[in-house]
């Protein structure tokens, strides 16, 4: 978790330079009329794109409440989600799925959850390293009696380049505490997920 939390600025003179030297790269003209502000708007697409890296998501997850003897599951279920893969700096869009069962009364609100997830996803990324972000920081700010996180999504990377498998879903999973050492918990978490 340490490296996480050396956040820099993003450099938006940096982006519009490595964005002109790319557009030069592969054979275009950044002086042509199309591509004029395509520099300027590129670097502030990635203020949004990459916002997460100058934020702990976590933090989120801080706002709880107290719900004495709430020892039920809590669901979140189709988050939507954008990413960057960091192998190919092409997005990976999908669904995010929480699942976590309160422990002391400690909850939080459910956009909390989904903001959590938003802020991971909006890092270069993998989707395996992703998910695990988001079981460990619910477990880290929580401290649940488990915690499951689904992930399906589609990369660009393989439906745009390379083997073109267009609508190929990649699933992963986080499982922690009561879901992974009681299979029969895990079980019907999956069943209310409906995976």
């Amino acid at each position: 978790m340490a490296a996480e939390n050396n956040y820099k600025e993003l450099d938006q003179e940096r982006v519009k330079a490595a964005v002109t030297e790319f557009l030069l790269a592969i054979g275009e003209d950044p002086e042509r009329e199309g591509l004029l502000d395509t520099p300027d708007r590129v670097a502030r697409a990635c203020v949004e794109l990459f916002g997460g890296m100058q934020e702990d998501p976590a933090v989120h997850l801080r706002k709880q409440f107290h719900e004495e003897g709430n020892k039920e599951m809590v669901i979140v279920r189709d988050i939507p989600f954008s990413s960057t893969c960091e192998h190919h700096i092409l997005p990976f869009v999908g669904k995010a799925h929480v699942c976590y069962i309160p422990q002391n009364g400690r909850i939080t609100g459910l956009s909390k959850i989904a903001r959590c997830v938003s802020g991971y996803s909006r890092r270069l990324q993998v989707q395996e390293r992703l998910t695990g972000q988001i079981a460990d920081a619910m477990v880290e700010e929580l401290d649940p009696l488990g915690v499951l996180v689904v992930m399906e999504a589609e990369h660009t990377c393989m439906s745009m380049r390379g083997i073109r498998a267009s609508g190929a879903l990649t699933t992963t999973s986080a499982v922690r505490g009561i879901f992974k050492t009681n299979e029969k918990t895990r079980a019907e978490a999956m069943r209310l997920l409906g995976l």
